[in-house]
C-alpha cells in the first residue's frame, strides 16, 4: 500500500486514514499531545519507507512516451522560460514565488535591501495578467522578523498563508508558521507556529498546500530533515482540519529520494506533482522533477526530470503552477537574461483539451 497522503474519511482506509482516526489532532500552536494508540506499523515514517516492500510492488514502472498519463495527453510542451524582470528581480536573491488565484498578486522571498532580516516575504500586484508588475512591497513587521522568513504558500481560499521561519518561539532549527486574514482585502494577522505535532527539533521548510478535489481534505506538504527519512531532506505531509488542527507528518516515499527533496506543488486536480530536488539524474545541481497519476486513488509515478528548457545546468526549483495548469513559476540561477543571484522565471504550455 503506498504511503503518500491522498484519502481521508470518505475513502477506503489507508495508512494515513488509520493514522487520522487513531490520533487526536491538536490545534495549531497547542501543547497537547496525541492520544496514545496501540502499537502499529511505523506510520509516522521513523523508519525509511515503512511500507517499502508494498510500495515497490504497487508503484508502477517508469512510463514510456506512448504510455504517458493524461497529463501528456492534455498539455503541450513547456515553452522556453522567461525572466519576469524588474522590479521583481534585482541584483539580490528573488525566489520562491507563489501567485494568487487570479494571478494579480505575487508573493516571494527576497534578501534585497529594505527588509527586516536576511530573507523577507515581499509582494507585488498588477492590474491584469497582461500588465507589468508594480513595485514590490515588504510584508512588514507584522510578518517579517530579523530572522529568515521565506517560502510562503496560500491556502485554496487565500485566507491563510503558511511559511518557513527561523524566528524565536519555534520548536526546531526552522519551523512552519501561519498567518490568517478575514478576507482578501484585510490585513494579515500576527503569525502563529503550527506546533510541535508538525514541527520538530529538525528543520521543516517549504510548505505546499493541497486540497483534495473529491474529499475536500486539506493537506500541507513540506520538506524536513528529521530523523527517519530517506535522504537529506524528504517530503512529508500533514492533514489539516477545518478547525485549524494539524496532524503529524508522514513521509511521502513516492516523492522522496536519497537526495534533497523540498518544495513541491500539486496540480489542482491532484494528478501531477512537481518536486524540487537534487537527486541523481538531473540537468543541474537543483532541478524540478514531475510525477503523475491517472486517478487520485493511484500511486504517484516514479518522478522524472522535467528536462529542458525548464531545467538547466544551474539551480532551478520551487515550482508554482497556475490553477489551469498552463503557467509554471520557479526560481533559477541560470545566466542569460538574469538580473541577480536567484531570479523568478516562468514558462507556459498549451492545454490541448480546452479544459480549465
Amino acid at each position: 500500500m503506498p504511503t503518500s497522503v491522498r484519502r481521508f474519511p470518505k475513502h477506503e482506509l489507508t495508512a494515513v486514514g488509520l493514522l487520522w482516526m487513531a490520533l487526536t489532532a491538536v490545534r495549531v500552536g497547542a501543547q497537547a499531545q496525541a492520544i496514545p494508540v496501540s502499537p502499529a506499523p511505523d506510520l509516522l515514517g521513523t523508519e525509511p519507507c515503512p511500507f517499502a516492500g508494498l510500495l515497490e510492488t504497487a508503484r508502477p514502472a517508469p512510463v514510456s512516451a506512448e504510455e504517458r498519463t493524461r497529463t501528456a495527453e492534455t498539455f503541450g510542451e513547456w515553452s522556453p522560460p522567461v525572466n519576469v524582470g524588474p522590479p521583481l528581480n534585482t541584483a539580490y536573491n528573488d525566489n520562491y514565488a507563489v501567485l494568487s488565484r487570479n494571478q494579480l498578486t505575487i508573493y516571494f522571498t527576497s534578501d534585497r535591501p529594505g527588509g527586516f532580516g536576511g530573507d523577507d516575504l515581499w509582494f507585488a500586484t498588477r492590474e491584469s495578467v497582461d500588465s507589468l508588475w508594480e513595485e514590490p512591497q515588504n510584508m512588514g513587521a507584522a510578518i517579517n522578523t530579523d530572522a529568515a522568513d521565506s517560502l510562503a504558500v496560500l491556502s485554496s481560499n487565500e485566507h491563510v498563508m503558511y511559511f518557513h521561519s527561523t524566528r524565536d518561539g519555534g520548536y526546531g532549527q526552522g519551523d512552519i508558521w501561519m498567518t490568517r486574514r478575514r478576507n482578501k482585502h484585510s490585513d494579515w494577522e500576527e503569525p502563529t507556529n503550527l506546533g510541535r505535532v508538525l514541527n520538530t527539533p529538525a528543520v521543516e521548510i517549504a510548505p505546499a498546500f493541497f486540497k483534495d478535489p473529491e474529499t475536500e481534505q486539506a493537506t500541507l506538504f513540506y520538506g524536513s530533515d528529521r530523523p527517519g527519512g530517506i535522504g537529506d531532506f524528504d517530503v512529508y505531509a500533514s492533514p489539516l482540519g477545518e478547525d485549524g488542527s494539524v496532524g503529524p507528518g508522514m513521509l511521502v516515499c513516492e516523492l522522496s529520494s536519497t537526495g534533497r527533496d523540498t518544495r513541491i506543488f500539486i496540480r489542482k486536480d491532484g494528478l501531477e506533482a512537481f518536486v524540487t530536488t537534487n537527486r541523481a539524474g538531473g540537468q543541474g545541481r537543483i532541478d524540478i522533477w514531475v510525477s503523475t497519476r491517472e486517478m487520485l486513488s493511484d500511486p504517484w509515478s516514479v518522478p522524472v526530470d522535467l528536462g529542458r528548457p525548464v531545467n538547466s545546468e544551474f539551480d532551478d526549483g520551487s515550482p508554482w503552477l497556475s490553477r489551469d495548469g498552463t503557467t509554471l513559476y520557479f526560481f533559477s540561477t541560470r545566466p542569460g537574461g538574469g538580473y541577480g543571484k536567484r531570479d523568478i522565471w516562468y514558462t507556459t504550455r498549451v492545454r490541448r483539451d480546452g479544459g480549465v
